[in-house]
C-alpha cells in the first residue's frame, strides 16, 4: 500500500507548532519581518520556488492562477534536484510548506503541495 504523504501548508507570519514537522520555505526572498530564530525553519529550499520571472509575471493576479499553476508545473519538471530534496524530506514524515505571500489560495505552496503529493504517489 502507498504511503500517503503528510503535507501541510502555512504562511510563515504563523507561528510555528509542534506538529508542523519539517519546515521548508518555499518562497526565493527571504519573508519581511520574519527572523530566522522565528521562523524555525528545517530547510529554506530557494530552488524549488517559482523563477523570478514568473513570480513577478504572475504578481499573486487570481486572474492568472491558471496560467502560473501551469507555468510552476513545468519548472517544476524541469527542476528534478530541488523536486528529489524535498521527496527525500516529505517521505521522513511529515513536512510544513511555508510562504509568505497574504493570499492563502493562490501562492506556489498550493501547487507545490499537490505536485509533491503526485509526485510522491506516482513512485510509492
Amino acid at each position: 500500500m502507498p504511503h500517503q504523504p503528510d503535507i501541510c501548508i502555512r504562511r510563515i507570519y504563523e507561528d510555528a507548532q509542534p506538529d508542523d514537522g519539517a519546515r521548508v520555505l518555499v518562497d526565493r526572498l527571504w519573508p519581511r519581518g520574519v527572523s530566522k530564530e522565528r521562523a524555525h525553519l528545517t530547510l529554506w529550499l530557494k530552488d524549488i520556488a517559482p523563477t523570478t520571472a514568473l513570480r513577478e509575471w504572475f504578481a499573486h493576479d487570481p486572474a492568472k492562477w491558471e496560467g502560473f499553476c501551469q507555468r510552476y508545473t513545468a519548472e517544476l519538471n524541469a527542476n528534478p534536484q530541488a523536486v528529489q530534496q524535498l521527496a527525500d524530506l516529505a517521505r521522513k514524515g511529515r513536512i510544513t510548506l511555508l510562504f509568505g505571500a497574504r493570499d492563502e489560495a493562490h501562492n506556489e505552496a498550493v501547487v507545490l503541495a499537490a505536485y509533491m503529493a503526485a509526485h510522491l504517489a506516482h513512485r510509492a
